[in-house]
């Protein structure tokens, strides 16, 4: 049987992140994709023209549905844009008794586009935080998250510490990408023990990135849905990613998108 991932997020209009990229990263781990929608946005590589919000309840359903008759065996959230829709995602991952859950905190577009609600990070801290395996925010999200300033390696991993708090401590993982830091690749990954793990990776130098937190978080959950432990998840996944930036087929006039199928091309 093939390994099922739900992937729950907004649509990109654009192809290049949200639910689309998660498809195809699903699709190019030879998994097979799920979908629960948050919204739909009109979008593209210059930035973010127009959001349009799913009822909560739908949201509700649309997971629901999906958990009734082909369960997924790894869950990944994205952009949630209302403290509605986080409830909505909390009850019903909570009533299915969802596993190997990933929560991928977007906040703003790599354009520059706020996604998230004020009201929706405190929901997403109070309900979300808690129900994740594992959290994976850039260097902006881990700030709001934490509320701990960063600016070099030693305030990614306090950070990561209080973000581990946040989530319930001992047994969840924090991972923390340091790609907004200058001239940086080195993620800190926070065991579910409390022990530092930095993945050090080359800098690819490409404003190409569009999407690229949707495609980890997503890499991440297709290991975890072939059953790899936590760190080979995560570790298999950041190799992923730094060849789809590697590989980006420059379309677009802006931060444009990565691409997702280099490993087949």
């Amino acid at each position: 049987m093939i390994p099922a991932v739900l992937s729950i997020a907004g649509s990109d209009s654009s192809g290049g992140a949200g639910i689309q990229a998660d498809i195809k990263t699903i699709i190019a781990h030879g998994l097979y994709a799920e979908t629960a929608i948050t919204a739909v946005t009109a979008q593209n590589t210059q930035g973010v023209f127009g959001v349009v919000e799913c009822d909560p309840k739908f949201v509700s359903l649309q997971v629901k549905t999906v958990f009734d008759d082909i369960r997924p065996n790894a869950v990944k959230v994205g952009m949630v844009g209302s403290s509605g829709i986080v409830n909505a995602i909390a009850e019903s991952l909570v009533e299915a008794q969802a596993t190997n859950i990933v929560l991928d905190p977007v906040m703003v577009a790599s354009s520059g586009s706020v996604l998230m609600a004020d009201e929706a990070v405190d929901a997403l801290i109070e309900k979300l935080l808690p129900l994740a395996d594992i959290v994976t925010p850039n260097i902006p999200e881990a700030v709001v998250l934490a509320q701990h300033a960063i600016s070099s390696e030693e305030d990614m991993a306090t950070a990561a510490r209080k973000i581990q708090e946040a989530m319930g401590g001992e047994g969840k993982w924090v991972l923390v990408k340091g790609g907004h830091l200058e001239n940086a690749a080195d993620d800190l990954l926070l065991t579910e023990h409390g022990r530092e793990v930095w993945l050090r990776h080359k800098h690819i130098d490409t404003p190409n990135t569009h999407g690229a937190g949707c495609t980890l978080s997503s890499a991440i959950a297709c290991g975890l849905a072939r059953d790899f432990d936590m760190q080979s998840a995560v570790s298999k996944a950041k190799t992923y990613i730094t060849g789809a930036l590697e590989h980006d087929p420059g379309l677009g006039q802006g931060s444009g998108p990565i691409d997702h199928m280099w490993e087949t091309r």
